[in-house]
């Protein structure tokens, strides 16, 4: 027998475990944040190649079409019979967005039947369906019966593909998901850098307009898309390499936050002349959201890019006016024109696709200018008279169509 002193001892000490325990919780609080980093690159790789593929979708519509797809287009109802932001189900009223006709180039073919054949839908209770079908293209998206959205109309939320949620629109960076939203969208189209008359378009579900807005939108709509006109690429006089055509957006969770909830105006003049005219409305000890005390859209289902189909501003639009990743200011509610820049989940910035197809990262502190400066538009004077260059620097000159602007930095 040996002596008890001397035998071999099977098992740790309690500190002997805690260093070990101590050792491990070290090499976790090291490993974890490379770990989430790994996962966060993984999905702004995958939002990228979404994007990507929205371009290469873009170029065979213009290959098909010798046009891009229309920001606010669609089928209508009598000109001036109903206007376009009131809702119905005979037509949409001229209110689709860019990223609907490109379902059948973008491998979404499925989809893309359903809404350009007239089809029945449930209604309402399981096993009854609308008397007549509902047309081609769809009823209107928007929910309003009137301008200042009271009245709400939720016959549209039947018709299943507005409703629909489709994979490639959405960034894996974005946490929203499901209702208030219809089908959400991460990816606007760019609308240059004004908004005048621009952003939200006509007020009446007529292509015809009247003389003084027909100058007006030729005045501000410099941006690779324009309300209710097809662009050509041969009408991106500066380069497609050189030219926004569309913006990463995020979509909102309903925390007011000033990059995915619009503070909400009455009256145009804002909208254009004070880019920064909302940004005392933000909380000071909150900086990326909304005072408690002030005004932001007021329905709960009008967050961005909450209709991947409707051609409406908030929704699937962007504009190079402020930063990315600034505050989203528009005039009445979600209908309205205003500040609308790009915006994302991911760190220091956002994706933008160019006209090229290519995809590219812009950094938050990317050149933009004179943010005190007014939009160019028709009446404008000085750096904001129509034909001028872009007042929001390297930015603003991305998001302009045929400003003659010369790019001078590798982006």
């Amino acid at each position: 027998m040996f002596p008890l002193s001397s035998r071999k001892r099977n098992a740790f000490t309690l500190v002997e475990l805690l260093v070990v325990i101590a050792i491990i919780g070290v090499l976790v609080g090291l490993l974890l944040p490379a770990v989430q980093a790994a996962r966060e690159a993984a999905r702004r790789m995958s939002c990228s190649n979404n994007f990507k593929q929205l371009g290469i979708a873009l170029h065979n519509y213009h290959a098909a079409f010798k046009n891009c797809p229309t920001q606010m287009g669609g089928t209508q109802t009598p000109p001036g019979a109903r206007a376009w932001y009131r809702a119905t189900d005979e037509a949409n009223q001229l209110s689709l967005g860019w990223l609907v006709g490109l379902m059948p180039f973008a491998e979404q073919q499925g989809i893309w039947e359903q809404i350009s054949n007239p089809n029945f839908v449930d209604l309402a209770a399981p096993g009854t369906t609308r008397a007549v079908p509902w047309p081609a293209m769809g009823p209107t998206i928007t929910d309003e019966d009137n301008q200042y959205g009271s009245g709400i109309n939720t016959r549209n939320t039947a018709y299943q593909p507005w409703m629909t949620e489709i994979p490639m629109l959405r960034c894996p960076s974005d946490p929203g998901v499901g209702l208030p939203a219809m089908g959400r969208t991460n990816y606007a189209a760019c609308l240059g850098d004004a908004n005048s008359f621009h952003a939200d378009g006509p007020y009446y579900s007529t292509i015809e307009l009247a003389p003084d807005r027909v100058e007006e939108m030729r005045a501000s709509g410099r941006g690779f898309f324009e309300t209710r006109k097809e662009i050509k690429f041969r009408d991106v006089i500066d380069g497609l390499s050189n030219t926004i055509a569309a913006g990463e957006i995020m979509t909102d969770i309903g925390d007011r936050d000033i990059r995915t909830l619009a503070r909400a105006l009455i009256g145009f003049g804002p909208a254009s002349d004070e880019p920064l005219f909302c940004r005392n409305d933000i909380d000071v000890e909150r900086p990326k959201y909304w005072d408690p005390n002030v005004t932001v859209l007021a329905a709960a289902n009008q967050g961005r890019g909450y209709r991947w189909a409707s051609g409406t501003a908030t929704y699937s639009s962007m504009n190079t006016i402020l930063p990315p990743n600034t505050e989203l200011c528009v005039t009445f509610f979600d209908t309205g024109q205003g500040m609308l820049s790009s915006s994302s989940r991911h760190l220091g910035g956002v994706h933008i696709l160019m006209g090229d197809g290519a995809v590219r990262f812009i950094s938050d502190s990317i050149d933009a200018g004179d943010s005190n400066t007014p939009t160019v538009q028709l009446d404008g004077i000085g750096d904001s008279a129509p034909g001028q260059k872009s007042p929001y620097g390297l930015w603003g000159a991305l998001g302009t169509r045929a400003s003659r602007e010369v790019i001078d930095q590798e982006l």
